[in-house]
């Protein structure tokens, strides 16, 4: 624990002027981020009698190990800032909304040629307008299957679409009427992207254009006795407003606002969020919260209008914003607002009518939020504590484990190995700090020696940092940095590239995606060699503060280092179900990405040596000949007749594959059978795309691990 007295700013160093400023622990990790109108006054409370603090403030000044501060011109630009900090270092003492799941969109993909309509989740591409977000995927499917009645358009991937212009035949939507089939040429790609804009305004809430425009239509084939048509125009306006019942109307049509209500206890916070658009509903979202500063509900709502709006522009943040208080100051974060938007942006709070009957439901959700989460976490926190200190128990730890790191190596047959480090900090996976290795000290088989380069070069990388930002004590000196007694460490970092001295290191900017974090227990996926192994690359270090132990996969037992004996675990113990989880995202994490290097090499092509030939005149190459065998064969004339190939690149490509050593025969990975030469074009070795191979599939997956 830190005295903040021994890193306080002396008296008239920190300006009066708005900035941003950053706590830094002991490990040079930024572990807060916040924003003053004036540094000096906001700092200086940070820095006055402990026992004048509350308990989560005391906790994030004691646990940090220094301070430094940005100045700025206006306090909108220290906001801008924070939010782009926060969502850079992940401080673990800011205000962090956790979305309980990935909210999903209707989407209209106007970016392609022909617009496609679909649900989308994640981050919001170029190009692409979105409705919502919904609560469940399938209340977008059952809006756009009303829709499509009245807008038929497409709504098929590209492989779907691409088959049925090939085949000349279009999906079952297009022969049941809620598809214009663009893919068949029945409407032009004007016509198609006319249509996709007219399912955009409705969407968007200009409804009353549409359904006055069918109204009219279905009355004057009435008239004409044009029955049939008539009929189909009624149930088109049926459809339209069994759709628009989907959302009540809750404000004034054209009302365009989101809605934002707070509900709090003194540990957590709950987000609620209803977003209205043409006075309608058009989707919900929560978020939860630990609230590790001590906060006001305005500083809760500032910090839930940067997550909601930080990456938005546009329409996409409304003309109006309601909230239960407003942030302080109100300005900034009201000028940033309509920034991002482009116009003006109202916040405030709704004080009479709808509005405030609507915000009151908004608060209900979130105080029903509030408690369900409560509910839920109550026994996973207690599982989670109760795991981690059988874990200490076992292991005889001074204290419970609150980050662990596990290692796995794979491979197939001796070839292609590669290693994973994943992370668990307070029993939960940090993926953001996931690490891959390749291992490059030896060729083959040999998951001791690799296990030992790859948590070498791992607290190698430690060492670097900690010797690069002065934490050595008196006297103390690292660890051996270059070869152990084996001479099998190459000295690359994570991506198996040279690994650079610690002067040339990247400079300190407090993101936590570095391996200057150090774990407190190591665990390796293996038996007594894998955990020699380790402790011995640890020693040759000269860290003696990690605990090391294995899980050997058959009767799941943990080793430590020099036991002759394994530690056994009961079965329906949670520290063993915590380690098997951590051991098997491992060996998940390890497998998926040696998979990934053996079907990269799979699809290696001698043409992908040749300078200056891109995939493009590559498939020109391959589609024109057939196969890689009748390219080999062919002349420069002949060569010089595909598309884009002129006679310096056509001798170029002659000479890298006269130089390249012919593959094996083609094998069909289906049935295991030789091609020869007279096969189908596409299905010969060496087409991009396709895996080559020179086994069946059995034999090639035969002994991955």
């Amino acid at each position: 624990m830190a005295d903040p007295s021994s890193y306080r700013p002396r008296p008239g160093e920190i300006p009066d002027s708005p900035g941003v400023y950053r706590f830094r622990d002991e490990h040079r990790r930024v572990i807060y981020v916040g924003k003053a109108k004036s540094l000096r006054q906001r700092l200086a409370n940070y820095f006055q009698d402990l026992a004048g603090l509350h308990p989560r403030t005391r906790s994030m000044v004691t646990t940090a190990a220094s301070v430094e501060w940005t100045v700025v011109s206006t306090e909108v630009e220290a906001l801008q800032l924070e939010y782009s900090w926060i969502k850079e270092y992940d401080p673990r003492f800011n205000v962090k909304y956790r979305d309980d799941k990935s909210y999903p969109y209707l989407a209209v993909t106007m970016n392609e040629e022909y617009p496609r309509v679909q649900v989308m989740r994640g981050h919001k591409k170029k190009g692409v307008r979105y409705f919502g977000p919904y609560a469940h995927a399938w209340a977008i499917r059952d809006t756009v299957d009303l829709m499509l009645r009245v807008f038929p358009v497409r709504t098929c991937s590209a492989g779907v679409f691409k088959n049925a212009a090939r085949t000349g035949r279009p999906c079952l939507l297009g022969y049941i009427g809620k598809c214009s089939a663009p893919c068949v040429e029945r409407i032009s790609a004007e016509d198609h992207r006319e249509l996709a804009e007219e399912f955009c305004d409705f969407m968007a809430g200009r409804t009353g254009t549409y359904l006055r425009r069918l109204e009219r239509q279905m009355a004057q084939a009435a008239e004409d006795m044009e029955y049939e048509r008539a009929a189909r125009l009624r149930d088109d306006i049926g459809a339209l407003k069994k759709a628009m019942e989907k959302n009540a109307v809750v404000l004034a049509d054209a009302t365009d606002a989101d809605l934002i209500a707070v509900a709090e206890d003194e540990l957590e916070a709950a987000v609620q969020i209803f977003h209205v658009r043409g006075g309608r509903v058009r989707g919900q979202r929560g978020w939860v919260t630990d609230k590790v500063e001590e906060i006001t509900t305005g500083a809760l709502v500032e910090h839930a209008l940067q997550q909601l709006y930080g990456e938005e522009t546009g329409d996409a943040v409304p003309r109006e914003v309601l909230v239960p208080a407003l942030p302080d100051p109100v300005e900034p974060v009201q000028e940033w607002l309509t920034g991002r938007r482009g116009a003006n942006v109202s916040l405030r709070v709704p004080q009479r009518g709808d509005k405030k009957a609507l915000m009151e439901t908004v608060q209900r959700n979130a105080q029903q939020a509030l408690v369900l989460h409560k509910t839920k976490r109550a026994s996973d926190l207690t599982t989670r504590s109760r795991a981690l200190e059988e874990i200490s128990d076992a292991l005889g730890l001074d204290s419970a484990p609150l980050r662990i790191e596990c290692y796995d190596i794979s491979h197939l047959q001796g070839d292609d190995v590669v290693a994973s480090m994943v992370v668990f900090e307070d029993g939960l996976a940090r993926k953001s700090e996931y690490r891959r290795f390749q291992i490059k000290g030896f060729a083959g088989q040999d998951d001791v020696r690799s296990m030992h380069e790859v948590i070498t070069r791992r607290f190698r990388r430690y060492l670097a940092e900690k010797e690069r930002t002065g934490e050595w004590a008196d006297g103390e000196e690292p660890g051996a940095a270059e070869a152990g007694p084996d001479g099998t460490v190459t000295g690359t970092d994570g991506a198996g590239l040279a690994e650079p001295p610690a002067s040339t290191l990247t400079e300190d900017d407090g993101r936590p995606k570095r391996f200057a974090y150090p774990p407190q227990l190591v665990v390796v996926d293996g038996g007594a060699p894998q955990v020699a192994a380790a402790q011995r690359a640890l020693d040759e270090l000269g860290i003696d503060d990690i605990a090391v132990c294995g899980l050997a996969k058959r009767l799941e037992e943990v080793w430590l280092p020099g036991d002759d004996d394994p530690v056994v675990l009961p079965r329906t113990s949670e520290g063993l179900y915590l380690l098997q989880r951590i051991r098997d995202e491992a060996h998940r994490f390890a497998i998926t990405y040696q998979r990934a290097k053996r079907a990269k090499r799979f699809r290696s092509s001698p043409l992908d040596d040749v300078p200056g030939l891109g995939d493009t005149r590559k498939q020109a190459l391959i589609k024109h000949f057939g196969s890689l065998k009748r390219l080999r064969s062919a002349t420069i004339e002949q060569i010089c007749d595909v598309p884009g190939i002129g006679r310096k690149m056509a001798e170029v490509i002659v000479a890298a594959l006269a130089q390249a050593v012919p593959g094996g025969p083609a094998v069909n990975t289906a049935t295991g059978e030789i091609m020869d030469d007279t096969e189908e074009p596409g299905q010969q070795t060496g087409s991009p795309g396709e895996p080559v191979s020179t086994g069946a599939p059995d034999e090639r997956r035969g002994q991955e691990r």
